[in-house]
């Protein structure tokens, strides 16, 4: 249970270091703790400090070393005597076991305690989880008890959630007895167990604001359908109250720190691929007011979590824009785009084909970081290239992308190797980003559609500026979607793509920069209490499942109570 820590911070102290008092903070043993939101009141008319992003490019399915990059430039900043604050994303347990492992960061550049924060930690997760499911029983019970609403029992979109990986629960009949006037009507329908960081709730945990703006979300998520078409919601059923409860704790953001005790807010953890992929707006607010320099973290490439970030969370919550955007790249990443190799999720591949010196694909697939930098870019914010350095990188590769990066119009591009060396390892890139950070004057932002716009105009705008599709191919189904979202008063909501994060474009096999092909929109859902539309775009699966040689192979606890083969 208990990680070796004898050169870290007690959790009182850390927050203390920050100037957050006791009384703000609900203590989780020695080293975790959850800081109380309405500390804002108190630091409000203190001004916020710089606010880093941290996205990468197209990532390969083993990732590039963001979290590692994020966490390692908080130490270095810190090192330099600016007081910095980390804010992450929870780690999900579901791929903690599977394919991707932890989510903490590695090697020298990771949180602490690693063990206690990739499983349990506070129990986010797990509110969340609970409160899904325990909506899920209300939906089951009201039709079963008189059904009084009418609801529709093929209507019924709202799922159940877990936080494993279990290809099994993705598709489920459940069977019901609905009794109304009496009378006793065997029924079924079909749905199925998300994982726990696609629950809606967790969009709305990571968005809201406090706790009065947490009823009004709860209240107005979408369950089902009465049989003459009206929706039901959250507040017909009168179980606002029940769900808030159940996520009381899980509303104030967790303080912990990192391997060399920067401290680090680490709160909900939505999907990037089928949600907004980014931490709490809570998290950032009080960062913000704590530190000189705020570094955080955006899910996948920057098509995805950086885009979700600007156009849903900051948007919505009313915050300024990044002082400074961090695009991670590997060598290995750029040549994959340029051909040099596959990759597949699951599969092994070759390690002396992933370090073969390749000049032409790597040229090539340098124009995958280009439509990033240029995306950013697009959004008026400046951009620094993090290059995250491995053992086999040669010096060549490696200017060859600082001056690609260069070209395409970033301010800086520095190698670094926090993995091995801690923050020691990216003194330099911490340096340019703080110069950058420092000086940028962020003016009004770019948006590449407006809320104004109607849905497909929003979607079109979305595909053509950030995918570089030539247009949109809308199915009947999302062209009804689209009517029907209009009509309910949701066409003035943000989109959330959700897509693959191994390509650009809708096809996880297309790598590299595609452009001008057909980007299609299969379906379009409505996530009611997080206030966005999430189109289809491809086969998005919302369930992972295990690999043959899951991680959790590897994964023991030793006679004295250590945990081991977390990764």
């Amino acid at each position: 249970m208990f990680e070796k820590a004898s050169n870290k911070y007690n959790i009182g102290d850390l927050a203390r270091s920050l100037g957050i008092r006791d009384e703000e903070v609900d203590f989780f043993g020695k080293y975790m703790g959850k800081i109380d939101y309405h500390i804002l009141q108190r630091l409000q008319d203190r001004p916020d400090g710089k606010y880093i992003d941290v996205t990468a490019v197209t990532p390969t399915p083993f990732g590039e070393g963001k979290t590692v990059t994020t966490i390692g430039l908080g130490m270095a900043l810190n090192k330099q005597g600016f007081k910095t604050v980390n804010t992450l994303r929870e780690p999900s347990m579901g791929p903690v076991f599977g394919i991707k492992g932890g989510g903490t960061g590695g090697g020298k550049s990771s949180l602490f305690p690693m063990e206690q924060i990739n499983l349990h930690f506070t129990g986010d997760i797990h509110a969340v989880e609970t409160a899904t499911n325990l909506l899920a029983a209300v939906v089951d019970n009201h039709i079963s008890q008189g059904n009084e609403l009418d609801i529709d029992p093929q209507s019924i979109s709202w799922r159940r959630t877990m936080d494993v990986e279990d290809r099994s629960m993705r598709k489920l009949t459940i069977q019901l007895t609905e009794k109304k006037d009496g009378v006793k009507t065997e029924t079924s329908y079909e749905t199925g167990f998300d994982i726990a960081a696609a629950s809606p709730i967790m969009a709305i945990m990571g968005l809201t604001t406090g706790f009065e703006d947490l009823h009004e979300r709860l209240s107005e998520i979408v369950v089902a359908r009465s049989r003459n078409g009206a929706s039901v919601t959250v507040a017909d059923l009168r179980a606002t109250g029940g769900l808030a409860a159940v996520l009381k704790d899980a509303i104030y953001p967790n303080l912990v720190q990192t391997e060399e005790g920067t401290p680090s807010f680490v709160h909900i953890g939505p999907f990037a691929n089928i949600a907004f992929g980014n931490n709490s707006v809570l998290s950032d607010r009080i960062a913000l007011k704590l530190g000189d320099y705020v570094v955080t973290e955006s899910g996948f490439g920057a098509d995805m979590g950086f885009e979700k970030l600007m156009d849903i969370k900051l948007r919505q919550a009313g915050m300024k824009g990044p002082d400074c955007v961090v695009i991670v790249a590997t060598v290995r990443a750029l040549k994959m785009h340029g051909g040099a190799f596959s990759v597949r999720p699951g599969k092994k591949l070759d390690p002396a084909l992933v370090s073969a010196v390749n000049m032409p694909a790597l040229e090539l697939g340098c124009e995958n970081l280009r439509v990033h930098i240029e995306n950013i870019r697009s959004y008026g914010l400046p951009v620094v290239v993090a290059i995250n350095r491995f053992p086999d990188d040669t010096a060549e590769e490696v200017a060859m992308v600082q001056a690609k990066a260069l070209q395409f119009g970033a301010l800086a591009a520095v190698p670094h190797t926090f993995f091995v060396d801690g923050s020691e390892g990216g003194l330099e890139l911490a340096r340019a980003v703080q110069e950058v950070a420092s000086t940028s004057h962020v003016g009004a932002i770019h948006y590449p559609y407006e809320l104004t716009d109607t849905i497909e105009d929003k979607m079109r705008k979305l595909v053509r500026t950030i995918y570089r599709a030539g247009d949109i191919e809308l199915t009947p189904v999302a062209v009804e979607r689209i009517k029907e979202f209009t009509a309910a008063g949701y066409d003035k909501w943000p989109i959330c793509m959700a897509k693959t994060h191994l390509s650009i474009s809708h096809d996880p096999d297309v790598k590299g920069a595609p452009s001008g092909y057909l980007f299609p929109i299969r379906d379009i859902r409505a996530a009611t209490g997080a206030r966005f539309l999430y189109p289809l775009g491809g086969t998005m699966q919302t369930m992972p499942a295990l690999s043959k040689v899951p991680a959790m192979v590897n994964i023991d606890v030793t006679g004295d109570g250590v945990i081991t083969g977390l990764r």
